[in-house]
């Protein structure tokens, strides 16, 4: 079982739960320090991904604060590390993809083939509209996507042209080759998503979610894939909530839902109108808890459960658990044993 964790480019969570008050963001030898620290316990806990999220704005309340950007900060990781792969999102719409294959194929280089991307067509509107970015219709962004992808792949492939409905390239000849071939990540579960990976992606980064609803998206993405004569693979977002006793462990959870405020839940499904598929749940208490509904995979409770709730989704189809690593009890006890599935 591979294991994923969001890299350390936001510091300001979601505040559904309890509201902090704003913290400005370190800076100079404050914030390399911290950076420096949290990559090399990534790399001491044997974490086989890192992923470095592309949120150019977030107001710190139903969406996560904004954050360091993901080029920048995925060229300054690809220093501080020697193990873990790199994954960078991109929103196709505020990248070319000849541009983002030549900067791709430099990180490959630098870190011996610890690269890949995580192409995530967008979903917080406001983002687009701040930035200048034609948000296009849902489905427009996945076709989007989908040409920002065969672009890329050509050019990582050799001399290539390309004339599509957003993107175009000519006689594009990138030097110097990459060496590792493009591995490309996606995130999304609306048809469009599904489609998408059916045709063009290796994996999809699933939102959290109970087993039976985990289960039935695999299922949906596999016909697709078989139907063109391809494999997807899943990492499926977790946050570990593990204590000694299953009582415990939901006893913390239960605190955590009588202080949700129903007013940020709300305004949240509203910033969040742009997805399909994803926050979807209303009768799933969990999902409101964070953006990614990473509760809501209910690895709560003792090691021992949190370890069988594991094997559970590895066996219909989850290849890589995306990890919230704070919890101290699950990553000494839990987490190697995952690792070792």
């Amino acid at each position: 079982m591979r294991t994923c964790t969001w890299a350390p480019t936001v510091f300001r969570g979601t505040q559904v739960v309890e509201r902090t008050p704003p913290t400005a963001m370190p800076a100079g030898d404050d914030l390399t320090g911290m950076i420096r620290s949290f990559v090399q316990r990534v790399e001491d806990l044997n974490i086989s991904h890192l992923l470095i999220a592309q949120r150019w704005w977030g107001n710190g309340e139903e969406i996560e604060g904004s954050s360091l950007d993901c080029l920048a900060m995925t060229a300054w990781f690809a220093a501080l590390t020697s193990k873990v792969k790199l994954i960078t999102a991109v929103h196709p719409g505020f990248f070319q993809p000849s541009a983002i294959a030549k900067w791709g194929a430099t990180i490959d280089r630098l870190t011996n083939g610890r690269w890949g991307i995580n192409v995530t067509s967008g979903w917080n509107l406001a983002e687009f509209e701040m930035y200048g970015i034609d948000a296009l219709s849902h489905d427009e962004r996945y076709q989007r996507s989908a040409e920002f992808i065969e672009v890329m792949r050509a050019a990582w492939a050799g001399k290539s042209s390309y004339r599509g409905a957003f993107y175009q390239t000519s006689d594009l000849d990138m030097e110097p080759r990459p060496t590792a071939a493009l591995e490309i990540f996606q995130g999304g579960q609306s048809d469009s998503a599904i489609a998408m990976a059916a045709e063009h992606s290796d994996w999809m980064f699933l939102n959290g979610g109970p087993p039976e609803k985990i289960e039935g998206i695999i299922n949906k993405v596999r016909s697709a894939a078989n139907a063109r004569g391809r494999t997807v693979r899943f990492a499926l977002y977790a946050a570990p909530v593990c204590r000694a006793t299953t009582d415990a462990a939901w006893d913390e959870i239960n605190a955590k839902l009588s202080q949700v405020d129903a007013d940020l839940v709300r305004k949240r499904r509203l910033r969040v109108d742009g997805a399909q598929g994803m926050w979807a749940d209303t009768n799933d208490p969990l999902s409101a808890l964070d953006t990614n509904e990473g509760y809501a995979s209910r690895l709560i409770g003792s090691p021992q459960e949190i370890v069988r709730r594991a094997r559970e989704f590895q066996q219909m189809g989850v290849d890589m658990l995306h990890l919230d690593i704070r919890d101290k009890l699950f990553v000494a006890e839990a987490l190697p044993a995952i690792q070792a599935f």
